[in-house]
């Protein structure tokens, strides 16, 4: 039998990551992160992540370099990070944006390493 679970998160009770990402829905194979109002200076170092991710600007402006490649993100605009891909963001305006992950990256440390 299918599962026919219907699950419903309201963001102003979701978790919390270490990075100041905010857990939204999750299923078995995929999962749903908001990063909101991230301000502009913010940055890390390259890194890869065990996990694909798929992400929707909503605000702001952001640049996402990914394998040496660098993209200018912003409000509309939609990506792909791929599975170890070594990539980094820097937030150039206030930025908001939708990510899904597969597998999802809250599961098993995944978002913390």
């Amino acid at each position: 039998m299918a599962d026919t679970s219907v699950t419903k998160v309201d963001s102003k009770h979701s978790p919390r990551g270490e990075m100041g990402q905010k857990y939204l829905a999750s299923g078995v194979t995929i999962g749903m992160r908001l990063w909101e109002s991230e301000p502009p200076g913010t940055t890390e170092e390259l890194h890869s992540r065990p996990y694909e991710t798929l992400g929707y600007a909503i605000s702001g402006r952001a640049e996402l370099e990914i394998e040496g490649q660098k993209i200018i993100l912003e409000s509309g605009d939609s990506w792909v990070v791929p599975k170890d891909a070594s990539h980094a963001y820097r937030i150039l305006e206030p930025f908001t944006a939708v990510e899904a992950t597969h597998p999802p990256s809250h599961v098993h440390g995944r978002d913390e390493t």
